[in-house]
């Protein structure tokens, strides 16, 4: 082994300082799972819409992490290998972060400097690609950042830097989801929607600014040392994906058990804010109403998102609490066993929300299902890490996000589907959905997920 590829243990400050990135990350993030709802929803996107909108996610994973995290493994720049894609998925996530909410303006400037009659859903068509934008351009900096623990992180303390990802996830989260409640409860003041995504923006290019300052990949890095250009580093996209799945038998068990546990865990985050106002605040759907009807059911429409807020933020807070004891309770009795006892309570927290229209049950729910979050966030891709080929470690990342983000597809599509077609009738003029049948949904793919985790061999 050269002295190059000696990787020193990483300190406690250390962990906290590699992980403040991703706390920016995920509080852009968490903003837009908890308010593209009621945004797209006011521009006039049904259930079913709102689905389709919500496909950029996935998409955009499935196309750009991979491609991304294949060409940030040969990535060679004066910034490193992973740094030029952290600051600029950054830079341009935060301007569709700053339009987004504000898509309805920029339609009627639209108007007004072109003069032409622009069709009703203009203002939802521009608020669905800054969306696209968005998720594109987290997902530009996401698989490059989660390389960088390979990259920087002595193997033995893999378990340890997902956990601490893990935990500026959850701490990124709360951020994102309490601020606005916080104001309210103690000052009083209502934070405007453009304002959260104001300071979402802000988050995320200075918490990537940061990691790419002080993170030093140097000018070699794991399985880059002492190799011509032209070899295995140097491989398509398409010799890394058969790679990828000949890495060993455990790895196709490890996808499967993703690939369900991301169907339950999006079940969640795509509906819970729409659950929130339309189940546990019984307010019908609006989506046609006339303008003077959504006036009469703004109290109760700001009453479920501030308690969807404070809801996320309960369960990334639990999130980030339980974080770092998970990745030390892995290192002893194994990922997988921690892994399956955790996500067993997001289930059981899923089937209460199936039952219950209590608020304060739900957000007690909502604590318990984030035990299962701290884990999903960390131990699947410390099991995986196990069986990573030096040098590889972004084309790996990347693949692997397809089993994360094919699962939202389904759920955008065939799971909104099917609330669409679950209404039921409000008075004599309302209409509403069913939304708490996606929990149903979400607990069975959730427990299909833990039974396969149960068969993965793990490198003891």
């Amino acid at each position: 082994m050269s002295e190059n590829n000696v990787l020193k243990k990483f300190t406690t400050a250390q962990f906290l300082n590699f992980a403040l990135g991703f706390f920016g990350l995920q509080f852009a993030w968490q903003m837009r799972i908890i308010l593209s709802g009621p945004v797209t929803e006011n521009l006039g996107a049904s259930p079913f819409i709102y689905g389709l909108i919500w496909l950029a996610g996935p998409f955009t994973g499935m196309v750009v992490q991979p491609l991304v995290g294949a060409l940030s493994d040969k990535t060679v720049s004066p910034f490193g290998r992973r740094r030029p894609y952290l600051l600029g998925g950054a830079l341009l996530a935060s301007l569709a972060l700053l339009i987004f909410p504000n898509s309805a303006g920029v339609a009627e400037f639209l108007h007004n400097i072109t003069g032409l009659n622009l069709p009703p859903l203009t203002a939802l068509v521009i608020a669905a690609i800054m969306i696209w934008i968005i998720d594109a351009c987290v997902n530009v900096a996401q698989g490059p950042y989660r390389a960088l623990v390979p990259d920087v992180v002595p193997e033995e303390q893999y378990s340890l830097a997902n956990s601490y990802i893990s935990l500026a996830i959850g701490l990124g989260s709360v951020v994102a989801a309490g601020t606005a409640p916080f104001l309210k409860e103690v000052f009083n003041y209502q934070m405007s929607i453009p304002a959260q995504f104001v300071m979402a923006a802000l988050a995320f290019t200075l918490g990537m600014l940061w990691t790419c300052i002080t993170i030093k990949e140097g000018k070699k890095t794991r399985g880059q040392e002492d190799k011509p250009e032209n070899t295995e580093n140097n491989v398509s996209f398409l010799q890394s994906l058969k790679d990828f799945f000949n890495l060993s038998p455990e790895v196709s068990k490890i996808c499967t058990m993703q690939f369900f546990t991301w169907i339950g865990t999006m079940c969640m985050m795509i509906f819970f804010t729409q659950y929130a106002v339309h189940t546990i605040y019984c307010v019908p759907d609006l989506t046609t109403a006339a303008e003077s009807t959504r006036e009469l059911y703004s109290g109760p429409i700001l009453n479920g998102t501030n308690f969807s807020s404070i809801c996320f933020a309960i369960f990334n807070l639990i999130c980030f609490l339980v974080a770092i004891p998970i990745g030390i309770l892995s290192a002893k009795y194994t990922n997988k066993k921690v892994h399956i006892i955790s996500i067993i309570t997001m289930i059981l927290a899923y089937l209460g929300m199936f039952w219950t229209k209590n608020p304060k049950v739900v957000a007690a729910l909502m604590g318990l299902a984030g035990i299962g979050w701290a884990s999903i966030c960390a131990l699947p891709f410390a099991m995986l890490s196990q069986f990573i080929k030096k040098g590889t470690e972004g084309s790996v990342m990347g693949i692997f996000n397809i089993f994360i983000a094919g699962p939202q597809v389904f759920v955008c599509t065939l799971v909104a589907w099917i609330i669409s077609k679950c209404s039921f009738t409000m008075g004599s003029d309302y209409i509403n959905y069913h939304w708490e049948y996606t929990f149903v949904i979400g607990a069975v793919c959730l427990a299909l997920a833990a039974i396969i985790a149960n068969t993965v061999k793990e490198k003891v």
